[in-house]
């Protein structure tokens, strides 16, 4: 199979689809790849380490998109980029449909076999291909939170770690997830006052057996969240649903009771958010101030860290693509039911069910398609 790596074009997005290392490993199952010049520029990966892999680069995205079978990115496609999809052409990256009509009619009406990270499973019920990234996103919500503190970027100006003699600034944490977790060791690490919220019996034992007296683990009910969102100098929002929209935990109207310059990082921005208050924006222009309240709602948050990410995304989304490629979409995703329901459009129909039902369109599952 012939797959193509184009450079990514969102704003600030310096992550890549391929790896030079993993475009070696593509090569070696016998699949050719072909790159787009500059695409891995980003992590330190010239044109010429694709080269000397056995990729081929070439100048233009227009020629990955008209040429290659399977398009491996990273983030969601672009409008123009959505052009160039052709009808079965298989599409392999983050989607993050259910806050994005957009982009769901664009794929829909492209015709292409549209794979999403982000609701592959695994055999725990986890989400494998989206975790390394929230990983990643919960321990930048933490970096990012601290520097919209400053009073140089708008926040209050407190030092989350505070100094002898006086206290450090509280953090509250909305979900004890892959986001949450990640997002509490760093605010441990600085010696903030951290709280965690979350409504799994089991999550929060966990939780609280790892941190013990270093965090306060606590069941979130209406109330409780908006007695700490009320106190707190940062609230790091990472509930997630798979594939539907983000609930919208922290309203407009709790705002009132927040203290001018404190901060929200809503990690849960791609899938529209969990505070009524957001809206998506980017690395160029991080933060927003509402109501007194810096809201930090970047929407590619690892794109800041781009080597860390992209090698941390491939090492979870390597294997499927060279099954996909050495097997075709469907022999693949009917050999393996996780990766199966990563399938969220596929020849004009709607295949995952919370994005159907989000969007409004008709669901059809995935085995229909394979078997037609």
């Amino acid at each position: 199979m012939l797959i193509g790596v184009p450079k990514e074009v969102k704003n600030h997005e310096y992550r890549v689809g391929l790896t030079p290392e993993s475009v070696a490993e593509v090569v070696r199952h016998g699949h050719q790849v072909i790159v787009e010049a500059g695409a891995g520029i980003g992590i330190g990966a010239e044109d010429e380490d694709y080269r000397a892999v056995g990729a081929e680069t070439v100048q233009s995205a227009s020629e990955i998109f008209a040429r290659a079978d399977m398009i491996i990115k990273v983030k969601e496609p672009q409008a123009g980029e959505r052009k160039m999809l052709r009808e079965g052409q298989i599409l392999y990256t983050y989607l993050h449909l259910a806050p994005d009509p957009e982009q769901t009619r664009d794929l829909i009406d492209s015709g292409a076999v549209c794979i999403a990270y982000e609701t592959v499973t695994d055999t725990q019920g986890g989400l494998p291909l989206l975790k390394p990234m929230s990983q990643v996103a919960g321990r930048l919500s933490i970096q990012a939170g601290a520097t919209a503190l400053e009073k140089s970027h708008g926040g209050s100006g407190v030092l989350l770690g505070g100094v002898p003699g006086v206290p450090p600034g509280k953090v509250v944490i909305i979900g004890g997830g892959v986001v949450g977790y990640n997002a509490a060791q760093m605010a441990v690490g600085l010696h903030a006052d951290v709280t965690i919220l979350d409504r799994n019996p089991a999550t929060l034992e966990r939780l609280s057996n790892h941190f013990e007296a270093s965090a306060k683990v606590v069941y979130s009910t209406k109330a409780v969240l908006e007695q700490l969102v009320a106190q707190a100098d940062l609230v790091v929002g990472g509930v997630l649903i798979p594939g539907a929209a983000a609930p919208k935990l922290v309203s407009r109207e709790m705002l009132s009771s927040m203290r001018n310059g404190a901060v929200l990082v809503d990690v849960a921005i791609d899938q529209g958010g969990c505070f009524e208050t957001s809206r998506a924006t980017t690395h160029a222009a991080p933060t927003f101030v509402v109501d007194g309240v810096v809201h930090y709602c970047v929407a590619n948050m690892p794109g800041a860290v781009a080597r860390t990410s992209t090698y941390a995304l491939n090492n979870v989304t390597l294997q499927h693509a060279i099954s996909i490629a050495s097997k075709g979409w469907k022999q693949a995703l009917s050999d393996n039911p996780h990766l199966r329901n990563g399938l969220n459009v596929c020849s004009g129909k709607v295949t995952c069910e919370p994005v159907a039902r989000d969007l409004g369109h008709q669901y059809v599952p995935a085995l229909d398609l394979i078997a037609t």
